[in-house]
């Protein structure tokens, strides 16, 4: 039986969003040219509860979509052909703009490299930053956020589970040991 320890509970995730909000803000001098684009699908949710927030603060929405990296992923070979391909939705185009690239949880860096590759084929963001909800260390690549709502240092056999409801709405994060 898993032993599991609530990392952030729903106020705890409302105030790291909320401070990522914020960062993202002081960062990039407000929203003009922002963008957010979640990674599917725990990322997606975040990066609208992040929109929100940022609405909340600046009063102006940001444009937020979201980016499908199945088939940008370096552990399928031989077996793409069996894997569900989501949907990238980008009502927007990236040319020239800040990104703000959404997950929910950073481990080893493979999906956010992935990420990069998607978005780099829909065009050329003046830059891309990254903003996760969760750090738990344990990098394959040379890949940091610049946004973090906690650190959680882990071990490899451990797994940090970010839990929505059914509305979609982030309610707490979980340790699994």
């Amino acid at each position: 039986m898993a032993d599991n320890t609530v990392i952030l509970d729903g106020s705890g995730v409302k105030r790291a969003l909320t401070r990522i909000a914020h960062e993202v803000l002081e960062k990039n001098k407000g929203v003009e040219g922002l963008v957010l684009v979640g990674i599917r699908t725990g990322g997606v949710f975040l990066a609208q509860e992040l929109a929100e927030r940022l609405v909340e603060i600046e009063g102006v929405e940001v444009p937020c979509g979201a980016v499908d990296i199945t088939m940008y992923r370096d552990d399928i070979k031989g077996h793409a052909e069996h894997l569900p391909v989501g949907k990238t939705e980008l009502p927007f185009s990236i040319e020239g703009k800040k990104v703000v690239l959404v997950d929910d949880v950073l481990f080893t860096g493979r999906t956010i490299r992935a990420a990069m590759d998607a978005l780099m084929d829909q065009g050329r963001a003046s830059c891309i930053q990254l903003a996760v909800l969760v750090d738990r260390g344990h990098r394959d690549l040379p890949i940091r956020a610049d946004f973090v709502g906690r650190n959680v240092p882990t071990s490899r056999s451990e797994n940090i589970v970010v839990a929505f409801d059914a509305g979609n709405k982030p309610t707490e994060v979980i340790l699994q040991k």
